[in-house]
């Protein structure tokens, strides 16, 4: 495998879908904390153009690169982007503090409830790699390939939202 680094795509698909899943109900979609948490997404296209970059290339052996887009996002931008790149109106974000909850072994977000972002400068420089997907370009494109296509693996799985949304509403209406 080629000494790039990854960041842990399963939970960008993840996050992906499970706003997908609420935007294609017409659903809420619960967002941690103040959903002001900055991180950032790739596309797997741009990762894959790493590590191509990589093979071979002397100036890649040993190295770690962190690979993504070079823009920084909120949670809450990412539910947005994700319902731009679908087409859909702009979702209802719910806040909610995961300690108010028990979801027993469920995560009700499937990202850390923190900052998480990276610099992709050292693959520029030494790889010549440029990111060729913006956010939302990226979340269309993904959109159209997976969700928009049907090819989601699950079924989807609203019980820890659920969670959140009854708890919400109730103290919407004390």
């Amino acid at each position: 495998m080629p000494p790039a680094k990854k960041k842990n795509s399963t939970t960008q698909k993840n996050l992906k879908l499970k706003n997908q899943n609420s935007i294609a109900a017409g659903r809420p979609i619960p967002v941690p904390g103040s959903g002001l948490q900055v991180t950032q997404l790739g596309h797997v296209k741009d990762l894959s153009d790493a590590f191509r970059l990589c093979l071979g290339n002397p100036k890649a052996f040993k190295q770690i690169y962190n690979i993504s887009g070079e823009r920084l996002v909120t949670f809450d931008g990412i539910a947005r982007a994700c319902a731009e790149a679908a087409g859909a109106p702009e979702p209802e974000l719910v806040h909610f503090d995961a300690k108010d909850y028990d979801f027993g072994k469920k995560k009700a977000f499937p990202m850390r409830d923190q900052h998480f972002f990276t610099s992709v400068t050292k693959a520029r420089e030494e790889l010549g790699w440029e990111p060729k997907f913006g956010l939302v370009d990226g979340l269309r494109d993904s959109y159209a390939k997976d969700f928009g296509r049907g090819q989601f693996r699950k079924a989807a799985d609203f019980e820890t939202d659920d969670l959140v949304l009854a708890k919400v509403k109730a103290l919407v209406k004390a």
